[in-house]
């Protein structure tokens, strides 16, 4: 009865929100324009997962399957534990014969329907209704069955242990670096039997059996990383019976109070799905494991009391350093600023005092390239956000440069590689079959020196800009002297980044398309050189110096999107498949190149930027199952598509400013803290209507093609006026440029 009346209920809000057309973001719950299915199905790599769960908490599910157009559900999921992990635990239930009883069972199932909030499935052999509602750190199924065999319930661990005491399931699940997630299960009807007490090792499991007839079963479960008591804890303060459809009402709460802080008005229908799908993605993580007032940390494999600080993990932080906590430090300015203490702790639990890369479940496990952790810190502090303590802080950032390897993909300490890069300014490639002997650099990787000397350039930058903050002018003087060291690889006669080897000559014959092996790891890192172009953030003016000129530079930009890829799709994607969402040799789908439509503002096109904003978001981010063009990584590419929307974007975190694009919506409402609020208004707004014909920030008539945080925090307005022809003059002058670290004076 329940989900033929949820149906109902959504079918009647569908066709109220017709009769009072799209004009008013009122007209619907903001939650309901969440589509969870939007990108499941990939282009290529990994897609996105229809993910259940409360903002940033600690209990996340999705179906189990192959991927999207899987046939079959391998069980039915009790938690993940990070953003691309299979179930911790597995629940299946089963009408049959006992001996086809099996530790996880596949259901062929029909009727799927997920909201962030709440799940349902039919399984359609079974015959049974499956409804599941979750709250932060607990969640409760209800099974509906309609046969009238026997029932048995199976609760499955991967590796670990699991007990039945009569009343409840507990247990634990062994994850990697000695990190447990443990779980407390009780059945609001108790059953006629159980196939044993308890089970380990291998697929542990224990079977319930219930009778003949049985009609309903309610199941409701706590999860922690302490043990199986603090499980039961968070159960029961969470839950006080078995209401799933009361579990499922106070978290549609809980999204629409989240979702609410951004309110957008006109617009199409899909605008605002992919607005508030991708809203919605960028509280997936990190996820706050503090449970009640303590956590357990696999940075140092003890438990801590969290002294009403919440703390936060599992952030890839070379993916969400760009955007995702930027957008944070406009909403959700508290979050990050308990996130960065996360951070902090987490490097003084570590042996090595260390700023994280990418912190998980299970520790830091130094992804990728760069340490643009480092970014976060200094983005906060300028952005005014309370409670970074730069001097506690200083030390852990600069290790990770000084003291950690380079190397990409390592957590080794510093060696051959990282003396060679201090001395010399860049990262040396290797030549063609020239052996590795460098034992910083991971057996399974490549040294990326192009990608990691561009990386750690604007990491020194961010390092030079947080010692200035705390009067250290001697580090200030030594790493933004290093913040140009991306100069030692520039090429002046092609105008890309080139890499050289220990004797400081360019590798040459180079295709800069296509050399560097599988995902241009030789000397990039999963994009080639035309994305890589591009990729000084925090000296764009330097670059476009480098490149002879505002002329040559658009010129250059312009050609990124124009490049033919060279091969077919088939040879391309073979090499790069990475590099995909391809606009020409610009790829959408990976995140180095979110800020590259960006960079027309300062050169003094930026209705170029206005345009090719429309052009990018309305091909490759839709309200469909393919609707992502890569790897989504937990909001590290939602929230370009957030900003992107709403009009501006930070192309530099720590510079405290926004590009101004083109907005997706005739009104844009922020709300700030302190019940403040910043609203981006486009008169004369049209899906045609795409270019800024003129602009006022709070009632002055404005130039400039950006902003700066300031304007924003303190609240106010930016009013565009919008018209369907470029108009080439508004924000072309030079004395308007977004801010920019600027040219090299030797």
């Amino acid at each position: 009865m329940r989900q033929s009346y949820r149906k109902t209920y959504v079918i009647g809000c569908f066709i109220i929100f017709l009769i009072t057309s799209c004009t008013s973001s009122q007209s619907t719950d903001l939650v309901d324009f969440v589509n969870p299915y939007l990108g499941n199905i990939s282009h290529l790599l990994v897609p996105t997962y229809p993910t259940v769960h409360l903002p940033n908490s600690m209990l996340r599910v999705y179906p189990e399957r192959a991927d999207y157009t899987g046939d079959l559900l391998n069980g039915l999921p009790v938690a993940v534990t990070s953003h691309r992990g299979s179930s911790a635990f597995n629940l299946s239930v089963f009408q049959g014969d006992e001996l086809e009883l099996k530790p996880v069972i596949p259901y062929s199932y029909d009727r799927e329907k997920i909201t962030p909030y709440d799940y349902f499935v039919y399984l359609d052999e079974q015959e049974t209704s499956v409804y599941y509602a979750v709250s932060h750190q607990s969640g409760i199924y209800e099974l509906t069955f309609g046969h009238t065999d026997p029932v048995y319930l199976i609760l499955n661990s991967r590796r670990g242990e699991l007990q039945w005491d009569g009343k409840a399931f507990s247990g634990y699940q062994q994850l990697q670096n000695n990190t447990r997630i443990f779980v407390y299960m009780e059945p609001d009807i108790q059953p006629q039997g159980a196939n044993d007490k308890a089970a380990s090792g291998q697929n542990a499991h224990l079977v319930l059996s219930y009778p003949s007839n049985t009609k309903q079963l309610k199941l409701r479960y706590g999860i922690s990383f302490i043990d199986t008591v603090q499980a039961k804890k968070n159960l029961y303060r969470e839950m006080s019976g078995f209401d799933p459809s009361g579990v499922a009402e106070k978290g549609r709460q809980t999204w629409n109070e989240t979702l609410g802080k951004i309110k957008v008005d006109g617009g199409s229908y899909d605008d605002k799905v992919v607005f508030y799908t991708s809203l919605y993605r960028t509280y997936e993580r990190p996820v706050c494991i503090s449970e009640d007032g303590r956590y357990f940390s696999a940075f140092d494999g003890e438990i801590h009391n969290d002294n009403g600080a919440p703390f936060y993990t599992d952030d890839w932080i070379w993916d969400t350093y760009r955007a995702t906590h930027p957008l944070r430090t406009i909403i959700e300015t508290e979050m990050e600023s308990d996130i960065l203490n996360s951070f902090l702790k987490m490097s003084e639990q570590m042996p090595e005092f260390w700023w994280p890369t990418f912190p998980e479940i299970t520790g830091d496990s130094r992804r990728m390239n760069s340490n643009h952790g480092i970014a976060t810190v200094i983005d906060a502090y300028r952005k005014g956000l309370k409670g970074i303590d730069l001097a506690r802080i200083y030390p852990a950032v600069r290790n990770a440069v000084m003291e950690k390897t380079l190397a990409p993909w390592s957590g080794k300490p510093s060696g051959e590689l990282d003396r060679f890069y201090h001395e010399k300014g860049y990262v040396p490639a290797l030549r063609e079959g020239e052996e590795e002997t460098i034992p910083e650099v991971h057996g399974f990787e490549c040294r990326q020196p192009v990608a990691v000397t561009l990386g750690t350039s604007y990491d020194e930058w961010c390092l030079a800009q947080i010692a200035r903050e705390l009067g250290k002018e001697d580090d200030y003087e030594y790493f933004l002297k290093k913040s140009y060291n991306y100069r030692h690889l520039f090429n002046p006669q092609t105008g890309f980044f080139h890499p050289k080897d220990k004797d400081g000559n360019f590798i040459e014959p180079f295709d800069y398309r296509f050399s560097g092996g599988v995902g241009a790891r030789q000397y990039y890192g999963e994009n080639n050189a035309w994305v890589y172009r591009w990729d000084v953030q925090h000296n764009v003016a330097d670059l476009i110096h480098l490149m002879g000129g505002r002329e040559n530079f658009i010129r250059n930009l312009d050609q990124t999107f124009r490049e033919p890829l060279g091969k077919s799709k088939y040879d391309f994607y073979s090499q790069l498949p990475d590099h995909t969402g391809n606009v020409g040799q610009f790829s959408m789908a990976n995140e180095p190149s979110l800020h590259i439509p960006y960079l027309y503002n300062y050169a003094g096109q930026p209705w170029k930027t206005q345009k090719r904003i429309h052009i990018l978001l309305n091909q490759w981010f839709r309200n469909d199952l393919m609707g992502v063009p890569g790897d989504e990584d937990g909001g590290g590419m939602s929230a370009f598509v957030v900003f992107s929307q709403m009009g501006f974007y930070p192309v530099t975190p720590g510079i405290p400013a926004y590009n101004i694009g083109s907005p997706f919506f005739a009104k844009t409402v922020i709300s700030l803290p302190g019940g403040k609020a910043f609203t981006v208004i486009a008169r004369n707004f049209s899906e045609e209507n795409k270019y800024i014909q003129s602009a006022e920030l709070n009632g002055i008539p404005w130039e400039k093609p950006w902003f700066s945080h300031d304007d924003l925090k303190n609240g106010g307005t930016l009013e565009l006026i919008m018209g369907n022809k470029a108009n080439k003059q508004w924000g072309s002058a030079s004395q308007d440029t977004p801010p920019s670290e600027g040219e090299l004076t030797d």
